[in-house]
């Protein structure tokens, strides 16, 4: 016989070695794109080595589009795996570039607190308050996400303290496992406390929101990455595990509608909060928006008044936020930005002498500790973020959510891709991410003088209105004194203030031709 030819053995020596590595990348836990493409994932990982050029070229484009720059998905990314964010050689940001914002530091700069500062969510009329984190998992539904993602998410949650949103799909079994806090949204659809007809259950809620790992309720009125409509699951989406969280037949295209029919006027809509907070025991409620209008936001405030109580949270959604699948137009043309709608709601309760009754969040591309402190600054108590959660559970923003062939295993359905996502270890990055941005946070307000959020002040965010020219949040913007609105509003505020009402969330409308309808 023959012996092999060297080029044969060379060959044969390359393929085992292929085929070992294909079995290690199938069996490491730490990367899930390894474990769904073996052997071939190394690319990206080769590529990611050849920065920035190269990665800015293919990775960026490729992979990840729009959502997040290059220098936040870092930060992101690092914190999740435990890494040290600090970077030689300074910034790479235009500090002169009109639109930048920047926070202004404290020459007596304070000690960070041992422990995080902490939110108590709970009105007067709220018998269970609860304490929120600065930082929380803002809404994502299962199904939108995987039953991986999920326990992974809610797994971090629990270690770390912090809330996790349940997302309009309902609480599934895998919200369950590990026992996480939970806000429990609910959307047009009354997913897991609906009716046969697509009506809200009120039984079925008063059963399941008075369970302990519940901890807030949240009406979810408009989201920021498509304001105004609902959504659509394809029917075979439908599987028979989403259906019984969803409380829909399995199989069956699953609508969410534009609007909620549990309300049509301010009046009802506070009403309905009171009853969700009823119904769960004492337990604080509030609803999610993405801001449409000065005027309807007064509408609101003047439904508080009226009825004589208020939500306890109101989380504003900016139109900068994301979603695995929505129209184009939507994304870009509709609904207020975060930094706008936040202050309006902020300003309005401010204005009605309602704020110290009201705690506000932030949701809507919160990613690292100087959002949160921007956010604190402009108007709100904590805030929620969804894909940097996302990321820190693997998300490589392939964007191919409603595809459902996410490479990663975090936005699919399909079994063997979400196997990919190992619980343990994307549970311990959400929980590193959370609390290293919350400690980041907790360490630029000391940086800048303060001790608590509240002691932080609108002069100490300033923006860049042209080159060398900046200007305070304080000096460029309206910032109401608490009761102004009903003692004497200001001329600015003042038509608007007159045309809410608390009876329509619609006012009279002047047409291009001039008349009133």
């Amino acid at each position: 016989m023959h012996s092999p030819s060297g080029w044969k053995l060379g060959a044969i020596a390359g393929a085992g070695a292929l085929a070992a590595l294909a079995a290690y990348d199938t069996l490491q836990k730490r990367h899930s794109v390894l474990r769904n493409y073996p052997v071939v994932g190394h690319l990206r990982y080769g590529l990611e080595r050849l920065r920035p050029e190269l990665q800015q070229y293919f990775i960026e484009r490729d992979w990840d589009g729009k959502p997040f720059d290059r220098a936040t998905r870092d930060i992101i990314y690092e914190r999740a795996k435990g890494v040290h964010g600090e970077k030689a050689y300074g910034t790479e940001l235009d500090v002169y570039e009109v639109g930048h914002e920047f926070l202004v530091h404290s020459t007596v700069p304070q000690s960070p607190p041992e422990n995080p500062p902490r939110v108590t969510v709970g009105g007067p009329d709220c018998s269970q308050p609860y304490s929120m984190s600065l930082l929380n998992v803002s809404a994502m539904s299962f199904g939108a996400l995987s039953a991986n993602a999920i326990r992974a998410l809610n797994k971090g949650a629990a270690m770390g303290g912090f809330a996790h949103d349940t997302g309009e799909g309902g609480i599934s079994p895998y919200h369950r496992e590990h026992g996480g806090d939970l806000v429990w949204e609910i959307g047009t659809g009354y997913f897991g406390t609906r009716t046969k007809d697509g009506h809200f259950d009120p039984d079925q809620f008063a059963e399941k929101s008075r369970d302990d790992q519940i901890k807030t309720v949240s009406l979810k009125l408009s989201q920021g990455a498509k304001p105004g409509i609902g959504g659509v699951l394809p029917a075979a989406k439908v599987t028979q595990e989403i259906a019984e969280t969803r409380g829909v037949p399995a199989g069956e295209k699953c609508v969410s509608p534009p609007g909620h029919s549990v309300f049509s006027t301010p009046t009802e809509l506070i009403e309905f909060i009171a009853q969700m907070r009823n119904l769960s025991g004492g337990k604080p409620a509030g609803f999610k928006l993405c801001v449409s209008s000065r005027v309807e936001v007064l509408s609101m405030v003047k439904a508080m008044l009226e009825v004589g109580t208020a939500p306890d949270f109101i989380i504003v959604d900016g139109s900068e936020g994301g979603t695995g699948a929505a129209p184009l137009e939507y994304e870009d043309h509709v609904g207020m930005p975060l930094t706008d709608g936040l202050m309006l709601v902020h300003n309005a309760l401010v204005g009605a002498g309602l704020r110290d009754r009201v705690r506000v969040a932030a949701s809507g591309k919160v990613a690292a500790g100087n959002d949160i402190v921007k956010r604190l600054i402009q108007g709100a108590d904590y805030t929620n973020a969804a894909r940097p959660m996302m990321m820190a559970t693997g998300c490589i923003q392939s964007q191919r959510c409603h595809l459902d062939t996410c490479p990663v295993g975090v936005a699919t359905q399909d079994p063997r891709r979400a196997h990919a996502l190992d619980v343990g270890d994307k549970s311990q990055r959400v929980y590193r991410y959370q609390k290293a941005t919350v400690d980041e946070a907790v360490r630029m307000m000391s940086s800048m003088g303060a001790e608590r959020p509240e002691d932080l002040t609108p002069d100490q965010l300033r923006l860049v209105i042209s080159p060398g020219e900046t200007v305070s949040y304080g000096d460029h913007y309206d910032w109401l004194k608490s009761g102004e609105l009903l003692d004497q509003p200001p001329a600015n505020w003042e038509k608007d203030w007159t045309l809410a009402s608390a009876d329509s969330f619609a006012p009279p409308r002047i047409t291009t031709r001039g008349d009133t309808r």
